[in-house]
């Protein structure tokens, strides 16, 4: 092995497992620890200076002044490391409470230290904006006054003046503010350089007519998972499919925004159940049976539980209980009084008092406290009522009404529950649809400016009904498994006579395949995006939907030059959708949050998922290789011709992530886990684009690309699963 490649594997292996051991710290302690102890200790400057030296190393051994785009990478790392450590020996960072009317400039440096600002800042007032016809926060606004100016910071809208910067933090119920400070003009200076080195380098590699990248040939794969298969039996008795679907079209306040009733009914059907449909119920007409039939639903076995300790609680051993089941030992379960339910949250820890300790135990305890909610008339909120300065506010039929209503408002919302009941009983659902199309007028009439358009409530239903299981995750992984196994079997043999055959049923019938699941997935995500008014990038099954749509169109694109793609493709989308409804079934359209509200957090998003999925295709190109080594040297440059732009956009993301934190808290890397191991994961790629040469054995470059996405794993999964930290998907 070279002096160089010996001197890189040195520096990487201790830089990774310090990298990776300082996010375990802070799992059992907590950043500010991990930072100090680690990140911030003498000897991790040291080992990053070691890095430093051997960057320049490798520019003046390598005469990179003769290559342009490598000088320029290897400059950027400099660059990085010389801005981090500005940022962290002349930068200042704190926060300071302003109380309205009062001139401060105190600012909490930490651990009872304090500086002073050169100048005085006074908070005029502060002001939660909401969303339009809820108590949602929209955005939060300090309107302050600074050296004679007024001035406005919210999130995403900082306040720059005399080169310090101020953040949006928090707030408290007294009216006062709390900004997050930052001064850091020489640190935040050479590490912009180095991002713009980097991106000029990254360029260059791929415009380059003597690059590496330019030599190289095409390719792609994939390979992974699992089945798994319902039961059904005799469903109670419910309302008809014609008359639950028009109360689904009923207006509600739920999770802070106005949405149609079949929103909140899929997801109470999925709470409960672990699917969004029942024994081929829809979930209105299951929300419609807990409402109006609730003696047949309560003998239901169709609450899912898990967890020794709650079968044991409840006396059985099945994995379905029925909500007569937990009323017969309610005491363990029952959530002390005024404290609702979370839908498609954990409950609090405190929520069923000693009893509820376990986290199984407290998704029972909210499972069965979420049709007590029902039950008891104070979970469906769908009547708007206006106060006299026109802001509206939803109650359920048994809310406490506001003072003031008017006689007709009151008695509507107390006995429209009622009315229903009797029409079910009697069995006359034509008028109960008439009831229902009241319903809807009433709100129109008391709310009309506060609720959704017309394209958003019919893109919303519409994303409802095309997303109610795991039957299509399943089926694309089953797909994936046989295609991408007969593509492996066929890319073995040299069945050179019969090839064509062998293209219709390994790559034209796959591709077919892919494609429409492409569209379908697309249609998704523009139904989300006009559902919930902004680009769904922001949560878990946001992410990884993105990443099975990317994964179609890579593979589509790779299918004429590389036979395997479609079959790999096919799988990796699968798996994506698989992932995505691991935890339950889609999670519903929500508002987002404030600090998300950046075009920024879109083009991070995207471009770190188009990475991750160019790495799922490497990983898998790499075991097709094992298991056909008479063509590993081949899909080498398959891989190659991938790693390439898939190490570049991860680089990308990182630093139009840390962009993005920078204009969002004023910190552009905080050592969170998930930041570590996103350079974790950029080290350990961009080690075989350095150090494998073509003299390595192709078994092991694929081995080490095959093994390398682990870290992938770690850096999406391992982080929001178990790691924690600020960009988890809690």
């Amino acid at each position: 092995m070279k002096k160089s490649n010996i001197l890189s594997l040195f520096l990487m292996v201790p830089l990774v497992a310090v990298l990776a051991a300082g996010t375990i710290v802070e799992k059992f302690h907590d950043n500010d620890y991990a930072t100090t102890h680690i990140y911030g200790a003498w000897w991790f400057y040291i080992l990053l200076s070691l890095v430093g030296c051997f960057v320049v190393y490798s520019i003046v051994k390598g005469k990179m002044w003769h290559s342009w785009p490598r000088l320029m990478l290897y400059s950027s790392v400099l660059f990085l490391l010389v801005g981090g450590a500005l940022t962290a020996w002349t930068g200042q960072h704190g926060s300071i409470t302003l109380h309205p009317g009062v001139r401060t400039v105190a600012i909490d440096t930490g651990e009872g230290n304090t500086s002073a600002l050169p100048f005085e800042v006074e908070l005029k007032n502060f002001e939660v904006v909401p969303y339009p016809g809820t108590h949602t926060p929209m955005d939060f606004v300090s309107h302050v006054i600074v050296e004679g100016d007024n001035c406005d910071i919210s999130m995403n809208n900082i306040l720059k003046h005399r080169g310090y910067r101020f953040y949006q933090e928090d707030y408290d119920d007294e009216g006062n503010s709390v900004l997050s400070v930052a001064h850091d003009p020489w640190g935040i200076a050479v590490t912009y350089i180095g991002y713009v080195l980097m991106a000029l380098g990254i360029i260059g590699v791929f415009v380059s007519p003597r690059s590496r990248f330019r030599q190289l040939v095409k390719g792609a794969a994939v390979v992974l998972l699992l089945f798994a298969f319902n039961s059904a039996s005799a469903a109670p008795r419910t309302l008809p499919k014609a008359t639950a679907d028009k109360m689904g079209q009923i207006y509600v306040l739920y999770k802070g925004r106005v949405c149609p009733m079949q929103t909140l009914a899929k997801d109470f059907t999925t709470k409960l159940s672990g699917n969004a449909r029942y024994d081929g119920l829809t979930p209105e007409q299951v929300l419609g049976g807990w409402m109006f039939y609730y003696a047949d639903w309560a003998d239901e076995p169709m609450i899912k539980i898990k967890g020794d300790d709650v079968k044991a609680a409840l006396g059985t051993d099945s994995k379905r209980v029925s909500f007569n089941d937990f009323l017969a030992h309610r005491e363990l379960f029952e959530a002390p009084k005024g404290m609702p339910p979370a839908m498609g949250g954990a409950m609090p820890a405190a929520m069923g008092g000693s009893n509820i300790k376990t986290k199984t135990m407290r998704a029972a305890s909210e499972k069965f406290n979420l049709v007590q909610m029902l039950l008891g008339g104070k979970f469906v909120k769908q009547f708007p009522v206006a106060d006299s300065t026109g802001a509206v506010s939803w109650y359920a039929q048994n809310d406490e009404l506001p003072f003031g209503i008017p006689d007709d408002d009151f008695f509507f919302i107390r006995k429209q529950l009622s009315y229903c009941q009797e029409l079910v009983v009697e069995g006359n659902f034509e008028e109960l649809e008439r009831v229902f199309d009241k319903t809807i007028k009433y709100q129109q009439q008391r709310a009309g400016k506060v609720l959704p358009t017309q394209a958003r409530f019919r893109a919303e239903r519409l994303y409802n009904s095309l997303t109610t299981g795991r039957w299509l995750a399943m089926l694309a992984v089953t797909l994936g498994l046989v295609f991408f196994a007969l593509a492996i079997f066929t890319a073995s043999r040299n069945t050179d006579g019969k090839q064509r055959g062998w293209n219709l049923v390994t790559a034209h019938i796959p591709a077919a395949i892919v494609l429409c699941l492409t569209l379908f997935l697309l249609l998704i995500f523009i139904l989300r995006w006009v559902a919930g008014g902004h680009i769904p990038m922001a949560g878990g099954f946001d992410s990884m939907n993105l990443t099975a749509i990317v994964a179609g169109i890579v593979s589509l694109a790779m299918a004429r030059r590389y036979r395997m793609a479609p079959s790999i493709g096919l799988l990796a989308m699968g798996f994506c959708q698989l992932v995505a409804m691991m935890s339950g079934s889609n999670p519903p359209v929500t508002h987002l949050m404030p600090v998300l509200s950046s075009p920024l957090l879109t083009l991070h998003v995207t471009v770190i998922m188009l990475s991750y999925a160019l790495f799922f295709f490497i990983s898998l190109n790499g075991l097709a290789a094992l298991f056909s080594p008479s063509r590993a040297a081949e899909m080498r440059r398959v891989s190659l011709l991938m790693l390439y732009p898939a190490v570049a956009l991860l680089a990308i993301g990182i630093v139009i992530g840390a962009l993005w934190a920078n204009i969002s808290w004023g910190n552009y890397w905080s050592w969170d886990p998930k930041e570590v191991w996103a350079l974790i994961t950029l080290i350990v790629y961009i080690f075989p684009l350095i150090d494998f040469r073509d003299d390595v054995r192709p078994t092991a470059f694929h081995t080490y690309c095959f093994l390398a996405f682990l870290s992938v794993i770690i850096t999406y999964f391992g982080v929001n699963l178990i790691l924690g930290g600020i960009h988890a998907y809690n």
